[in-house]
């Protein structure tokens, strides 16, 4: 019997074991003097090698940290100005501002020190009367912001880390400092958006509070003023919130929980700033990609346009050099503004277009990845096979070549070969270069507790290339990540050299391990009820329908007899879950995402 991969998706890791020390690790991003087109190399500390340093002047943007000025090892995170990166992670929010950065490549910690002439003492502070929190530069000449957490007690502002300025006055949460006045009494202990203007004096506390609910609402909406549209709150960065609407010509607002006590309108559009209590915002009709961001309150409305069909053209096409064949993406069942395919190319030049028509097209001059655009150059095409991927919302592309290993082996302590230094090889599928299985490997159980247990997958015998997670029996790999913990018994194994997942099952095992495109979920993200089609599967009489979260934990068990199953999700709290569908006959997986 034959057997495919089974994917089950897993959480990125919060740290990763790195063999091999890192060389150099910089910053690159938006809000880098570079952009994204090149890393800043940070210091290492002479006695730490894990610990680096970096002084820059940033602006507002996203970064993110990567080692050897490549994307192999890279961390991010959604917090600022402290937090601990993770490998893949997202990318980092940051303010304008002269910075100290410091980075821990070992453990992911990060801390962005910003130097600055204003900042805020007190016993209400986390440093206490001991030392400033400094506060951001905003774009006015006098203005100045922090997000900080404050506990009940007292404040001032002052300048230069010295009491020869200072601004104070005995009002709460607003005011107008004075030189010398009082402490300002902190009444309340939260999490507060500060603003402080030094010409003027006045100043603000405002609570950022823990959102239930963003939504948009407004005469342009589907309930107009009576019922809010409720966005979504994004996995991997819980300040942005986002849905796809659609709106007719009017004015909406964002507000909070449901209710008009925190609320935020502008005059700008597509995009713009929110302002608490602010006015309407004046949209035309259209079907809208709606973000809005509850820290920096940047809201965004994206056009989105309905194409029945989005291809790729041009002469790096197999026969298509005269630019007269298209192939075909197939659109994401996740995300509609997604299309992808896996081609073998030519080398030659090629172009997005939809509809099968030149009237909207995109290309881009660069390869394998940018940023394509409504009637741009040519994208230059390198010959081989890759899996495309186009976003129609952004213009976003990739190419991401097949590379295909002289060798994929099992290494570590608990693998076939009991060493990190002898390797136990797999067999390449002869129907697909990226599979790679083996048979009666013979593994014993590995102790967390000892940091070398376990085992990896690698590449030609070394560690350029190597792939690990926590998870077992299945799961995915990535670059660097940490052992897998392996259970004692033989087992056989099919690896993705392309995707990194893996599966390992009981030699005596019976079951078929079903290709995950073999089942739909849908709608993916879901809130209450997940729809799971297997009509593609082999028909059976019943199925036992495991959900696990991403800690390894069964939260849902039951049994159906239908190919067609729906499953009431909503007691689950919003994060990733991993899907596991056994029969007689087979066992087959697939990630979904929750969202309240």
């Amino acid at each position: 019997m034959k057997r495919n991969l089974l994917f089950i998706a897993v959480l990125l890791m919060t740290s990763f074991a790195v063999i091999g020390q890192i060389t150099t690790v910089g910053l690159i991003g938006s809000g880098t003097p570079n952009g994204w087109d090149s890393d800043i190399d940070m210091v290492q500390d002479a006695e730490n090698p894990n610990l680096w340093t970096l002084d820059v002047t940033l602006v507002a943007g996203e970064v993110k940290f990567r080692a050897e000025n490549d994307w192999a090892i890279n961390w991010g995170a959604s917090d600022f100005p402290t937090g601990t990166g993770v490998q893949n992670g997202p990318n980092i929010p940051v303010f304008a501002g002269d910075y100290h950065i410091e980075f821990n490549s070992e453990t992911g910690a990060y801390n962005f020190l910003v130097e600055s002439p204003i900042g805020l003492i007190g016993s209400a502070t986390p440093d206490g009367w001991n030392s400033d929190v400094n506060m951001y530069k905003d774009t006015t000449e006098h203005g100045f912001f922090l997000l900080t957490n404050l506990v009940i007690g007292e404040a001032k502002f002052r300048k230069d880390d010295d009491w020869a300025v200072n601004w104070g006055a005995a009002d709460f949460p607003s005011g107008i400092g004075v030189q010398n006045g009082p402490n300002i009494p902190i009444a309340k202990a939260g999490k507060y958006y500060i603003t402080f203007d030094t010409l003027t004096g006045a100043y603000n506390f405002t609570e950022k509070v823990d959102f239930e609910f963003i939504s948009l609402i407004g005469d342009a909406t589907p309930g107009g003023w009576d019922a809010d549209t409720d966005l979504n709150q994004k996995a991997n960065n819980p300040d942005e919130w986002t849905a796809d609407v659609q709106l007719i010509d009017g004015s909406v607002k964002f507000r909070a929980n449901h209710a008009w006590t925190l609320n935020w309108g502008g005059t700008e559009f597509p995009a713009g700033t929110g302002v608490p209590g602010g006015d309407n915002i004046a949209v035309t009709a259209g079907t809208y990609r709606v973000t809005f961001n509850t820290a920096n309150l940047a809201y965004n409305f994206q056009l989105m346009e309905a194409f029945t069909s989005v291809s790729l053209i041009g002469s790096a096409i197999p026969g298509g050099e005269n630019w007269d064949k298209d192939l075909d993406l197939t659109q994401s069942t996740e995300d509609p503004v997604i299309w992808k395919g896996t081609y073998e190319l030519n080398e030659g030049e090629a172009k997005f277009r939809a509809n099968y028509d030149w009237g909207i097209n995109w290309g881009g001059a660069d390869f394998p990845t940018g940023v394509a655009v409504q009637d741009g150059a040519n994208i230059p095409v390198a010959a081989g096979r890759y899996k495309i991927t186009f976003n129609t919302l952004t213009g976003e592309y990739n190419f991401e070549a097949f590379v295909v290993y002289d060798q994929i082996s099992i290494v570590g302590l608990n693998g076939p070969a009991s060493s990190w230094d002898v390797d136990t090889y797999l067999t390449i599928s002869p129907e697909n270069d990226q599979i790679w299985t083996i048979q009666g490997a013979q593994l014993s159980t590995a102790d967390p507790a000892i940091s070398d247990n376990g085992i990896k997958f690698r590449a030609n015998s070394g560690w350029t290339v190597n792939w690990g997670a926590k998870e077992f029996p299945s799961g995915t790999g990535t670059q660097d990540g940490p052992n897998i913990l392996c259970t004692v018994g033989t087992w056989d194994c099919v690896f993705n050299a392309n995707t990194g997942e893996y599966v390992f099952t009981l030699s005596s095992s019976t079951h078929n391990l079903l290709d995950p495109s073999v089942i739909s979920l849908f709608p993916n993200p879901v809130t209450s009820e997940l729809n799971i089609d297997l009509s593609a599967a082999p028909a059976t009489k019943s199925v036992n329908v495991m959900v696990y979260d991403m800690s390894g934990r069964k939260v849902m068990s039951n049994e159906y007899n239908s190919q067609m199953i729906r499953m009431n999700v909503a007691s689950l709290q919003t994060g990733n879950y991993f899907i596991q569908i056994l029969s007689d006959e087979y066992m087959i997986g697939k990630q979904f995402t929750v969202k309240k």
